[in-house]
């Protein structure tokens, strides 16, 4: 059952056939179809490596992406050129990289810690704990078996 064009369902075939993960598969399918969608529905095959540098430096001075949006657009066109079309990528692009800077994360002080898990309910509270102390994701700490522990 189609859901795109031809041409991406191949892609998609190809990338779950070298069992990218789905969400990769998602990510890297958004940027092709953008950049074809870009250039005006041009098939990539009758794109030259001067479309890519066009399309990314219309990310980093257009779109104001940022550096890891632009590298992760790359990476997609990258998969595309070398892996699909045959015709891999030059190592020496010419495009505007994004300046835009990465946002740092919000981290908490030790006090607002103590008091957040103080308000876990008791039943929740080991789990709270065993997911900041380790910095296991929910379904890893979920899963983790005792023989598990050294």
């Amino acid at each position: 059952m189609p859901t795109q064009s031809p041409f991406l369902d191949f892609v998609t075939e190809e990338m779950y056939k070298r069992r990218y993960a789905k969400r990769t598969v998602e990510t890297y399918l958004h940027w092709i179809r953008f950049y074809i969608l870009f250039h005006k529905k041009q098939h990539p095959t009758d794109l030259a490596e001067q479309h890519v540098e066009q399309f990314l430096t219309y990310l980093a001075v257009n779109r104001h992406v940022a550096v890891q949006t632009q590298a992760l657009a790359l990476n997609a066109l990258s998969f595309l050129y070398k892996e699909i079309l045959q015709r891999p990528l030059s190592l020496n692009l010419n495009f505007n990289q994004s300046s835009k800077p990465r946002k740092l994360p919000v981290v908490l002080t030790k006090d607002e810690i103590k008091r957040l898990l103080r308000e876990i309910d008791p039943g929740y509270l080991l789990l709270a704990q065993l997911l900041y102390g380790s910095g296991l994701r929910l379904m890893e700490a979920v899963r983790l078996r005792v023989a598990a522990i050294p």
